[in-house]
This record gives C-alpha cells, sequence and structure tokens, in this order.
C-alpha cells in the first residue's frame, strides 16, 4: 500500500514543473539558505529572475545530518544571527517571486509544530513544496496527507542504495517532483559527476512521469548538463551557497544560476 492515497494530483510545484519539462525545458532549482544575511531575500529574486524553474530555499536546523560543511556552515552562521522558522516563512511570504518555492528542513521542526500547523503555516507563507529528508516513506503517511490537503507537495528522495520495490512507492508517494540523490554522502561540491548520479536518473525516469530532479554532487554547469542528458533537471545548492559565503552578491549568484541555465538550454 502506497504512502499516499494514488491519484491524489500534486500542486502548484507539480503543476510548474510539469509544464516546463513538457515543454522541452530541463529544470534547474538553486538551492538557498534562508535567513543568511539580511539581504537573503535579495539572493531569492535574484535568482528566480536568472532562469530557476524552483527554488529550495533551506530552513536552518541545528542538526542538519544531510547537508555538508558548506551548507553546515551557512546553516549555523543564519542560526547565530538569530533566524528561526518562523523567520524565514515570513520572509518568504513577502518574496515576490514568480517561481514556486520549496523549502527543505528536517522532521524534529515539523514534528514539535504539527503536521497540520505546520502544513498550513507553509502553504500560508506562498510556500508550493517541502522537503523532509530524515522522514522515511514508512513514516510518512500522515505527513503526505495532511501537506497535500494544504496544497504542499510533499518532495521524497530516492538513493542510489534504493531498491527496485521501494523505488516504486517513493516515485507513487512523492509529489512535486522525485529528489533524486546522486550519490551516497553529504551535499557538498564534487570535482566530477558520479556515475550513480545517471544510474539512479535511469532507474527513476523509467519507472515515474514525475519530474526527476537529481541533486548532491552537481557542482558546475557542466556536471548539470551532463546529468540531465537522463534526468529532468537537477538541483544545486553547495556551489551556490559557497559563492555568497565567499562574499558573492546577489548579482554574481544570479550570474552563477544563468550559467548553469544557459548550459541546459543548450
Amino acid at each position: 500500500m502506497s504512502a499516499a492515497a494514488p491519484g491524489v494530483p500534486g500542486g502548484r510545484l507539480e503543476s510548474a514543473l510539469r509544464a516546463r519539462r513538457d515543454g522541452g525545458a530541463k529544470l534547474l532549482v538553486p538551492y538557498l539558505t534562508g535567513g543568511l544575511g539580511p539581504d537573503w531575500l535579495e539572493y531569492v529574486r535574484a535568482v528566480a529572475a536568472a532562469g530557476a524553474d524552483a527554488i529550495e530555499i533551506g530552513i536552518p536546523f541545528s542538526d542538519p545530518v544531510m547537508d555538508g560543511p558548506v551548507i553546515q556552515r551557512a546553516s549555523a552562521d543564519a542560526l547565530a544571527g538569530g533566524v528561526t522558522p518562523a523567520g524565514v516563512l515570513a520572509g518568504l511570504a513577502h518574496a515576490e517571486v514568480s517561481v514556486p518555492l520549496v523549502v527543505m528542513t528536517y522532521y524534529n521542526l515539523v514534528a514539535r509544530g504539527g503536521h497540520v500547523r505546520t502544513a498550513h503555516q507553509l502553504a500560508d507563507a506562498g510556500v508550493a513544496g517541502a522537503i523532509l529528508p530524515d522522514l522515511p516513506l514508512d513514516e510518512a503517511t500522515d505527513w503526505l496527507a495532511t501537506a497535500a490537503s494544504a496544497g504542499v507537495d510533499a518532495v521524497l528522495l530516492a538513493a542510489p542504495t534504493t531498491p527496485d520495490d521501494r523505488l516504486d512507492a517513493i516515485c507513487e508517494a512523492s509529489r512535486g517532483f522525485l529528489y533524486a540523490v546522486g550519490l551516497l554522502g553529504v551535499t557538498g561540491e564534487r570535482d566530477r559527476l558520479a556515475g550513480s548520479a545517471t544510474r539512479l536518473a535511469a532507474r527513476c525516469t523509467a519507472r515515474t512521469d514525475l519530474p526527476v530532479l537529481v541533486g548532491v554532487g552537481i557542482s558546475s554547469a557542466d556536471q548539470a548538463r551532463e546529468v540531465c542528458r537522463v534526468a529532468d533537471g537537477v538541483v544545486i545548492g553547495s556551489a551556490l551557497v559557497r559563492r555568497i559565503l565567499g562574499g558573492a552578491g546577489p548579482d554574481e549568484a544570479a550570474e552563477f544560476v544563468a550559467g548553469v541555465r544557459r548550459a541546459l538550454d543548450a
């Protein structure tokens, strides 16, 4: 039995990504850490204008088990500056961007807030999707249903080690898009694209019509273009956040995203 009711349609996120993909585009979802500096919303607006199809916003958490050193540092800096989940959502409510926003955080925050309350807080902030990487499919039934009822697409992750029968169940339950984790390990830049990224993308696209986006280890425009020979799109985070931590302003962040966009459109 699937963790989500079969036939339940995706919401705004899924509709937008399907439309772009079906129109022939490869999908680009940059990741930004919410609350990283007082002008963090300027980065959100800049990368949206640079060609993002959706934007993933990390809600900082003190134990980000999926994240490597770059995003860990960004989360720690944001938390040290007084950022809260409510503050990030309040900011997103006034982001004024035309592409869907997806939050990524950890289940502890959702459990403390309660499924219904959290799902409606996301929806009220204009958030179209949510990624909870530490919530396994077997324990996600209530969250998936609650998020769907609030109009929030619950995005699920598949790993290179996911067996076929479980991958089928994840594909059926996920909404918005399927997040194919390109390699075993934490987020971060890599010198070359892992072979596991294209292999997993091929397994996923053979099983679902849901947009399949590869994330973790996608570090450059060339790597994004390479994996998109198989996948529908990419999530790219550490390479962008590293530039911001190094002092890049919104225009420079937008230039990086625009470069990836050009590579995917070539």
